[in-house]
């Protein structure tokens, strides 16, 4: 019998990273890696930072520059990942955008474009490794990036919350349907986390003040508080977990 320790290793294992350059979606590439996998690291910027940084723990890592917001080029992207490793086993659909403004100003432009992203891309590209892993009788493992507004309304922010909302129930539908098959679907939802999308934010005095108020933590989450849930949900040491939109918000939603 495996000691506890054992069921985190990912060692051999293969990880699809969406919007690995920066933020959640490097943090997370490279815990992954530090647990043993090698990582497909995908973005719309190279991630060279990133890919740098895993190669120097010993693992390998190559980056996929990738407009996600082109559906029509997913497909051509997972044969590129496919080419270079073939038999991924993990996939993390992190990449995301955000766009502000009152709901009754906001543009079909950035509806269209933060659904893309966010929520049409998780799909597509999900559907694309399911059917990959089934076709090799393969187990495997979907983290999706979920929010708090995944919980919540939110305000000034009608598509991220729709997205974030929808990946939520597509996390539950992909349960239902493929947890019998050994795919495991679980999201991981980030609380109030200081990275680029939250500059606005923690820039403005008022609100800043208001949230942190708010975090039983009393203080703005980092990229690396994400690391551990990334690794367990990644891991064999969650294989009965399915379905569940794992919060990581210092307490916010228990207040």
């Amino acid at each position: 019998m495996s000691g506890i320790l054992e069921l985190f290793k990912l060692g051999g294992k293969t990880a699809i990273v969406t919007g690995a350059n920066r933020g959640l979606g490097q943090a997370v590439a490279l815990a992954l890696a530090e647990a043993g996998a090698d990582i497909a690291a995908v973005s719309l910027h190279s991630p060279e930072e990133t890919v740098a940084q895993i190669r120097a723990l010993g693992r390998r890592a190559e980056a996929f520059p990738a407009d996600l917001g082109e559906r029509a080029a997913l497909p051509s992207l997972y044969a590129q990942i496919k080419e270079r490793f073939p038999t991924p086993d993990i996939l993390v659909n992190n990449a995301g955008i955000i766009r502000r403004a009152a709901f009754a100003d906001f543009t079909e432009k950035d509806w269209d474009d933060v659904l893309g992203v966010n929520l049409d891309a998780a799909f597509f590209l999900s559907q694309l490794f399911v059917r990959d892993l089934l076709g090799r009788e393969a187990r495997g493992k979907i983290i999706h990036i979920a929010s708090m507004l995944s919980f919540q309304g939110g305000v000034r922010v009608p598509s991220y919350t729709a997205a974030k909302s929808g990946l939520a129930g597509l996390t539950r539908l992909m349960a239902n349907e493929l947890a019998a098959r050994g795919i495991n679907t679980n999201a991981i939802a980030p609380g109030y986390m200081a990275t680029d999308n939250t500059a606005a934010l923690r820039a403005d005095v008022t609100r800043n003040t208001e949230i942190l108020g708010r975090i039983p933590a009393a203080r703005w989450g980092t990229p690396d508080d994400i690391k551990g849930a990334a690794v367990f949900l990644a891991s064999p040491a969650s294989d009965y977990v399915n379905g569940h939109v794992f919060a990581v918000d210092g307490g916010w939603l228990a207040r």
